[in-house]
């Protein structure tokens, strides 16, 4: 199976209009329609793989155009090819010599290269009949360091120093991963506390998860002080001091604003406050962690970073005290695992972000992978999960007892239903003929 070329490139806009009941709305994101950039790859056999990278609208027709543009390093390669140096092949997408120059390695070209780095590793996972989580903890460890690119990390994370990782974390790997194919891994939920929604739905969805087993939550703030101080005590009032609250201002804020805000919902007892500012700013969240580290509330951010160097620096800087890594926001399996060892080096837990559609499928593949093959504890460490749009989805996400169970279809969980693409697909599917108006036109 490794010898099959890839022999077409298909991608696809496909758009899912959540903003019209405010699924997904937070203090910078009023309006998000969860979408895809859609990649499936085509070779002279039967094996495909499928590949996705998140977006919340208008733009995903600019990221389309974007896998469109790296397609021409993918098409003609053999999976064995782009595997047996897999560190060389994330090099040629990231730094293509003319291309690199719209990055490099982050934004638009950064969320295409996920795109079609996820699909590669689905087909890889295909091909030797695992899935992807599986996949990566039988790899030999000198494998999985050659699917990594060290260049800029080398001053916080030598590759010998991530084998060391990986073979200290061999003891007991067995039993934690029958632990997870039993119990299955905590999440946290965020569908309960959508900016957008009312006190009333707020006190009905959050009544549902307690009584599902739920007892992680996180609420969206930034809007408001005193709708968050309300909303906070709804929700701190309905879950008890015994579970755990999180709170996420999605970039709002700015630095001395974030630690005087956040200082007013201390009385909540928030575990963390994620994203208090721009997601670029290393020395700005270093600043609201000092700040805040008396107050017992820890800094999370990373689903907008854009790649292994600035979590290298959030990590040498102090700057956040739990890693969101996310699924295609950086070069897909092959920067995360930096990143996921760079975490462990430094001592900080791992808790992804997974919100939108397809994120929950595809990083509960590498947090299983950290537990049982990097980290080996479960020490304040979770994974988000929201409940929208995972019926659009081949092998959907299965949470049991507010845990993940791990996922046994072979691939990284990425194929969609045809069905649902064709309906979807932005702007002529059957959803989007439905829906007229400005927020929801392609830009010209």
């Amino acid at each position: 199976m490794l010898k099959a070329k890839i022999t077409k490139l298909t991608v696809s806009d496909v758009r899912f209009p959540t903003s019209l009941e405010q699924h997904g709305s937070d203090a910078m994101h009023k309006d998000p329609d969860y979408s895809v950039a859609y990649v499936v790859l085509d070779t002279d056999t039967h094996l495909k793989g499928f590949g996705l990278t998140f977006t919340v609208g208008r733009g995903t027709e600019i990221v389309v155009c974007a896998v469109k543009a790296l397609s021409t390093l993918v098409i003609g390669k053999t999976l064995e090819e782009i595997v047996s140096d897999f560190r060389g092949f994330y090099r040629l997408l990231s730094n293509d010599g003319q291309m690199r120059w719209i990055g490099p390695e982050k934004g638009v070209i950064q969320l295409a290269t996920a795109a079609i780095l996820n699909a590669i590793w689905d087909m890889w996972a295909h091909a030797e009949g695992k899935p992807l989580w599986k996949l990566l903890v039988d790899m030999d460890p000198r494998q999985l360091i050659r699917c990594i690119d060290f260049t800029y990390i080398t001053d916080a994370l030598t590759e010998q120093e991530a084998l060391d990782i990986l073979e200290k974390a061999n003891k007991g790997k067995q039993q934690r991963e029958d632990q997870m194919l039993k119990e299955g891994y905590p999440a946290y939920t965020t569908s309960c506390a959508w900016l957008g929604y009312s006190d009333e739905q707020l006190t009905q969805l959050c009544s549902a998860a307690l009584a599902e087993g739920w007892t992680r939550f996180k609420v969206k703030v930034g809007a408001d002080l005193q709708d968050d101080i309300r909303r906070c005590r709804l929700i701190r009032n309905m879950i008890g001091p015994e579970n755990t609250l999180m709170i996420d201002a999605n970039q709002r804020w700015d630095v001395t604003e974030a630690i005087s805000w956040v200082s007013k919902l201390a009385e909540f007892c928030p575990l963390w406050i994620e994203e208090p500012t721009s997601p670029d700013d290393i020395l700005g969240h270093a600043a609201i962690s000092k700040a805040l580290g008396p107050l017992g509330i820890g800094v999370a951010t990373g689903e907008q970073c854009h790649n292994r160097v600035m979590f290298k620096q959030f990590l040498q800087a102090s700057a956040l005290q739990f890693v969101q890594i996310d699924s295609c926001r950086v070069g897909s399996v092959n920067e995360n695992l930096a990143i996921i060892l760079m975490a462990a080096k430094f001592k900080v837990p791992v808790c992804p972000h997974a919100g939108g559609v397809g994120l929950c499928e595809l990083v509960q593949h590498l947090i299983l992978f950290d537990y049982i093959s990097v980290s080996a504890s479960l020490d304040n460490r979770m994974c988000e999960y929201v409940d929208h749009l995972h019926e659009h989805f081949k092998s959907p996400t299965v949470i049991r007892n507010a845990r993940y169970i791990p996922p046994k279809d072979p691939g990284f969980s990425c194929e969609m239903l045809e069905s649902s693409v064709q309906k979807h697909q932005f702007p002529h599917g059957e959803v989007w003929r439905c829906i007229q108006g400005p927020k929801h036109s392609p830009i010209m």
